[in-house]
């Protein structure tokens, strides 16, 4: 059987990791629109000039052009027994486009994977991260702390940095996008018998064993 899995989750949530898990493991492609809209940027194509474009307006791709990308990606040879969707569908139109292209290319099931994480959670996630200039350690103030404040285990002489954007306003913003642009693809899988939770909060390889239970899963 071959299945498309819809992986979701908000900012911080992990389902990137989990992605990459999955295709290393399963032999899944993950197939992210990140990817394809970094690519677009060297490729020679209608499709990517039409793409460059439009970017280089500073407005929205549009669904369709979206879905277009996914289509000729997700059409080749690599995903023919299915594949790992990261950063599509983002809409209900776009989760119905992904029904007809499930159907064309011959797949036997779209199934959504929730990586759930609470929102207090995933702001801590964020706003607690820390990294080292110098090796590219990562900590957690609230999770996984340095052993002296603010400085690297592994070097002492270097001082932890955080990203500008790790900040609890910029945080709690995209959590409210991402909860307000996310809620109706939720109810659409949810309402159709197709959307799976896994909790969130563990660490990676928990959550993993049970990504992979809800994919290897037979209907």
């Amino acid at each position: 059987m071959s299945k498309i899995v819809v992986l979701m989750g908000a900012p911080g949530a992990g389902k990137g990791t989990q992605a990459r898990l999955v295709q290393e493991r399963l032999g899944l492609p993950q197939v992210s629109t990140g990817d394809m809209f970094r690519a677009m940027k060297q490729a020679q194509t209608p499709l990517a000039e039409k793409v460059r474009a439009i970017l280089a307006a500073g407005t929205l791709v549009p669904d369709e052009l979206t879905t277009q990308m996914v289509e000729e990606r997700t059409g080749r040879d690599d995903c023919r027994g299915g594949y790992v969707l990261d950063g599509y569908p983002r809409t209900t139109g776009q989760a119905e486009a992904l029904e007809r292209i499930a159907d064309a290319q011959g797949h036997d099931e779209v199934l959504a994977v929730l990586v759930d994480v609470p929102s207090d959670v995933l702001v801590k996630r964020v706003t607690g991260r820390r990294t080292c200039p110098a090796c590219g350690e990562i900590y957690n103030v609230f999770f996984k702390p340095p052993k002296s404040d603010e400085v690297c285990d592994l070097h002492p002489d270097a001082q932890l940095k955080r990203r500008a954007d790790d900040n609890e306003e910029t945080i709690k913003t995209r959590l409210a996008t991402y909860d307000g642009e996310t809620r109706p693809l939720l109810d659409y899988y949810d309402r159709t018998g197709r959307l799976r939770r896994v909790d969130g909060t563990r660490d990676p390889e928990a959550i993993y064993a049970d990504v992979e239970k809800v994919v290897n899963r037979q209907s």
